[in-house]
């Protein structure tokens, strides 16, 4: 395959080359015009910039899919508005020829809500009908009596919410589609993603995922449109072990297993995060709480890296960051902290000289702003502070956590950049990256000779665009959330394809 007529790089005074892949790698870059080999496809990409692949560091894939069928409460600021919601898809559930038989809501961002969640304010809405509604940051959920009775649960507080280990095995059961129409869903969102410039992905899903993704891989009609680094979770290692499943094991093509991964502490939004200090607007002294015992995740992390893992590390208090990294420390460990959201002055400088690298989402600075200006207001320089980490020498790895926020990495690389959405001031915007910081912590390749062939084209030049729009940091991250993309090529293979449509 050749990709003729391309700009590698804006800031390139090459101009155009033409790149020839061959068995997913690149193997030639040439003056546009002169690779002519004769049984080659060739793509004319008309001088459009193309840039290295793009991953999604940290999704749950399946939850993802079926998030994107589920009724959205993105919209409710207020636990009414919620309801709201919930009784009038709990009415459009009863028309269907064939009612799911409970409905699912997902995406409310209480932190602010004036009201709170009320058992009996969900009940007198929905009735009989069973519901269940997920936080934003799926570290709880709220459940109507119907679904409780229905789902034996007995975890729960008086309101019906659920937090932490209990909701995280609860979403488990409340995901069980058929296999064929889960892996149509997953399907789906891969190609999705692929629209997007991703050609891989870290995938977070909880319960046993690897024989999943190499049953969709078996099952699908030619090349997966992604490559998926499957994690492990602390309920599965024993198995996984067993099964002689380690870090860097191929399961197929594109199939490979991942990271070891154990959520360690909660989160801002359900005020569960661990933290140093206590949170503020909040009554008593909440200080959020770890989900393990240290000593329990001292033992799982240094038997899974013993292992051959690879480590991924959930810690969004400042305090729960501090724990991992100490435990780190001690024992050598590798692999990443996933989030980050909040350090200690301390700490940052710690990632670089322990080689951990930060796992960020930079769209939940932009979802959290408002939030954080509550709980942490009188340490928000410190959450979210991407260019600290940067300049504390850590390296960074961007993703979504779909779904809580959305699996695109334009978006993450514009909250990154801009700090800012929705025609909003920039928050903390000295936290943020440059485009270049962006884009390197969202790729793991580049455009060189050697390379595996993931690259993606572009139907702007996000350098063009910020220089052009200047200080105006809205409106440029208007302009890179909506960065059109022309062609996707995931180790070889073309995944998305749009680049005859042009003008």
């Amino acid at each position: 395959m050749i990709l003729s007529r391309v700009i590698r790089d804006s800031h390139r005074e090459e101009g155009a080359v033409d790149i020839l892949v061959e068995d997913g790698v690149i193997t030639g870059i040439f003056p546009a015009g002169t690779a002519t080999p004769a049984d080659h496809r060739v793509i004319d990409l008309d001088g459009r910039i193309v840039i290295p692949g793009l991953w999604d560091e940290h999704v749950h894939f399946s939850f993802w899919s079926q998030h994107r069928k589920r009724v959205s409460l993105a919209s409710a600021t207020s636990a009414a508005q919620a309801v709201a919601l919930m009784a009038q898809a709990v009415a459009e559930n009863l028309a269907s020829p064939e009612p799911d038989p409970v409905v699912i809501g997902g995406e409310y961002r209480d932190g602010l809500w004036k009201d709170s969640k009320s058992l009996v304010l969900l009940d007198e809405a929905t009735g009989d009908n069973p519901v269940a509604l997920a936080s934003v940051d799926v570290h709880s959920g709220w459940l109507n009596s119907a679904a409780l009775s229905l789902l034996q649960v007995t975890e729960h507080d008086e309101q019906g919410v659920i937090r932490e280990r209990p909701w995280f095995q609860l979403t488990q059961r409340l995901s069980a589609n058929s296999e064929a129409t889960l892996d149509g869903w997953v399907l789906e969102a891969a190609h999705d993603a692929a629209s997007r410039g991703v050609v891989g992905i870290v995938d977070f899903e909880m319960g046993y995922s690897l024989p999943d993704w190499v049953r969709r891989q078996a099952s699908n009609e030619g090349p997966y449109p992604l490559q998926v680094e499957a994690a492990v979770y602390p309920d599965d290692l024993e198995r996984a072990l067993a099964e002689g499943m380690t870090s860097g094991v191929k399961l197929g093509e594109a199939i490979t297993v991942g990271p070891f991964k154990i959520i360690t502490d909660g989160s801002l939004n359900t005020r569960t995060a661990h933290c140093v200090e206590p949170y503020l607007a909040v009554e008593g002294e909440e200080y959020g709480a770890m989900n393990f015992p240290p000593q329990e995740i001292e033992a799982l992390l240094t038997k899974a890296h013993a292992a051959g893992f690879w480590l991924a590390v959930h810690a969004i208090g400042d305090e729960a960051n501090r724990i991992i990294l100490n435990i780190i420390e001690r024992h050598h460990l590798t692999g990443r902290i996933e989030h980050a959201q909040l350090v200690r002055e301390a700490d940052f400088s710690r990632f670089a000289s322990l080689g951990i690298i930060a796992s960020v989402q930079p769209e939940h600075a932009i979802d959290d702003r408002d939030v954080t200006d509550v709980y942490w207001a009188d340490r928000a320089d410190r959450a979210f502070a991407l260019r600290t980490l940067v300049d504390s020498g850590a390296t960074l790895a961007l993703g979504s956590d779909a779904p809580v926020s959305p699996l695109d990495p334009w978006i993450e690389i514009a909250a990154a950049v801009t700090r800012t959405r929705d025609g909003r001031a920039p928050w903390h915007l000295a936290g943020g990256l440059s485009f270049d910081e962006a884009l390197d912590s969202s790729a793991r390749t580049t455009l060189e000779v050697g390379q595996p062939a993931n690259i993606v084209a572009l139907e702007a030049d996000p350098r063009w665009l910020l220089e052009a729009l200047g200080p105006d940091m809205p409106k440029a991250s208007d302009a890179l959330r909506g960065m059109g993309i022309a062609l996707t090529v995931s180790r070889g293979v073309v995944t998305h394809d749009n680049s005859q449509k042009r003008g």
